[in-house]
């Protein structure tokens, strides 16, 4: 494998070098530096600017409105793990291997999580594959210096960022959520504790921002990956105060859940904690964007913001809402895979600008290769395309399929499932039991507007499409479970409608009320004062 990964070093090289000999305008052009901010569980809603009035987040807020909102970009999977890999890759999660979060219980494993389904998960690859070229080391070949801050949860040993062409890495390991917490102490060993209480959120944009200003006379690629917005949501007593207070003069509802087809799932944004949660991701962006302008790098660097799958809005903390989008993360629907997606390229006049155009997070890779005047890897990022054309305020005239594959089940609800969506339609196909549904697009899917029946032959052609591909790239598929018991199943769904249900109504009070109290020290927040 090294042999091989060599080889596409040397590919890449004599690409640069080429470009740089036969193209002199290219050499005479700064190159720009790139910051990607990618922030876990943020729902396509939890935002000032995509609609949310709960939550307050001026400085993403103020990123977007300078450069182009994508209003159907997409996550390449419902779920952390696998979408990570996309961006770093280029490829569709069929086609790299990662399918589910890395770590979750697949084949009869699955029967210890006791949830009595139908099928068993599909294994999948569990660490980011060595063959593959990352966007990182692409970077760092053509003599960009290449800096990792935060969540990775791509593999542990040997499968760092600094595994996969990131020169420097700062709490990246294969956890998938802070270990420790968001306040230190934390347990991350890539990650010194300095200061008790100190908040991670904040932590890491002050990391990104010294690598800014230390590299500020070169050129860099830096990734700064909060593991916020994902559980366990802890905020300071003040936050919550403040989105508590602000809860009660938007009028609290009665209820806040209705029923899924699996579990409950959040109906309002009105978890305080969570509130504080967000604010604290927005106030780190601001650190970041602050020392861009500070060291007058504001006018050269590409900004990309986004999120890596749907806000929690079932299972896990049942954090927030992201209606009218149905579902969120783990789910097959628009609000587990349709995300936050914002590109802020300095010299392009496209401030306020916003497009339909449907993009996936796969087109990250080549579009910054190529704003960045970097030679694309075609044979790489084999299912993403440039979106240079859009930027410039041009069409792209590019008629592809999209795919998603997620042969398993999400502890927030979501089902065995694959996806295509093509020319304004998306079908889902269901491996339990092989119905699919077909929606016309945008559509929010709320109202399960479901379109099957009118569109039959749509629908047979999309599914014939998306299963020769499915086929094409070696995806893995889930398995009867020959255990299977449907009186237990029922059980345990009852159990959820009569019992869980009216559990989370309750907590969902208990934190609105004027005397919640989580701790002595609000998460180790107020270590700081000791």
């Amino acid at each position: 494998m090294c042999n091989f990964k060599f080889y596409k070093y040397f590919i890449i090289i004599l690409s640069v070098l080429g470009c740089q000999k036969n193209t002199k305008n290219i050499i005479e052009i700064a190159k720009p530096n790139i910051l990607f901010i990618l922030v876990d569980d943020l729902g396509y809603h939890d935002l000032g600017v995509t609609g949310s009035t709960y939550y307050e987040t001026p400085n993403v807020d103020k990123l977007a409105n300078e450069g182009m909102i994508f209003t159907q970009g997409y996550a390449a999977s419902q779920v952390c793990s696998p979408s990570r890999a996309s961006i770093m890759t280029g490829k569709f999660t069929a086609r790299h291997g990662i399918t589910d979060w890395i770590g979750a219980k697949t084949g009869e494993d699955w029967r210890t999580k006791n949830h009595y389904d139908k099928l068993l998960p599909a294994d999948y690859v569990h660490v980011l594959p060595q063959n593959d070229i990352t966007i990182a080391e692409a970077f760092k070949i053509s003599g960009y210096k290449t800096f990792f801050a935060g969540k990775w949860h791509l593999g542990g040993k040997g499968s760092y960022p600094e595994d996969h062409g990131f020169d420097i890495n700062i709490a990246g390991i294969d956890a998938g959520s802070p270990r420790g917490g968001f306040f230190s102490p934390w347990n991350n060993p890539k990650l010194e504790n300095k200061k008790k209480g100190e908040n991670l959120t904040m932590r890491l944009a002050q990391e990104t921002a010294s690598f800014i200003e230390k590299h500020k006379d070169s050129v860099f690629f830096a990734f700064l990956s909060f593991y916020a917005v994902h559980a366990p949501i802890q905020t300071t007593e003040s936050k919550w105060a403040k989105y508590r207070n602000k809860a009660d003069s938007m009028g609290i509802a009665e209820s806040g859940y209705k029923m899924e087809r699996v579990l409950p799932i959040r109906q309002v944004q009105d978890n305080p904690v969570y509130g504080g949660l967000v604010e604290t991701m927005d106030d780190a962006v601001g650190v970041v964007l602050k020392a861009l302008k500070d060291n007058g790098l504001d006018k050269n660097t590409i900004v990309v913001f986004t999120s890596d799958n749907g806000g929690v809005a079932s299972g896990d903390h049942y954090a927030t809402s992201n209606l009218p989008l149905r579902g969120g993360k783990g789910y097959q629907w628009e609000g587990g895979i349709r995300e936050p997606f914002f590109i802020k390229v300095p010299w392009l006049k496209h401030a306020g600008a916003s497009t339909g155009f449907p993009v996936i997070n796969t087109d990250f890779y080549p579009t910054l290769l190529d704003l960045a005047n970097v030679p694309l890897n075609p044979e790489q990022h084999k299912d993403g395309i440039s979106l240079k054309p859009l930027l410039e305020g041009n069409n792209l005239e590019v008629n592809r399929p999209l795919y998603w594959h997620y042969p398993h089940y999400g502890n927030q609800g979501g089902e065995p499932t694959s996806i295509i969506q093509k020319e304004g339609w998306k079908l889902i196909h269901y491996w339990e039991d092989g119905h699919e549904e077909l929606y016309k697009l945008p559509s929010t899917e709320e109202d399960d507007l479901n379109v099957l029946s009118k569109n039959s032959e749509i629908a047979i052609e999309m599914s014939g499409e998306l299963l020769s591909w499915l086929i094409e790239v070696g995806a893995k598929y889930p398995e009867k479970d020959i255990q299977y018991d449907s009186l237990k199943a029922q059980k345990r769904y009852s159990n959820i409608v009569n019992q869980k249900w009216t559990s989370l109504e309750r907590a969902r009070f208990d934190v609105l009320s004027k005397d919640f109290q989580p701790n002595d020290n609000w998460w180790k927040s107020k270590l700081t004062e000791d």
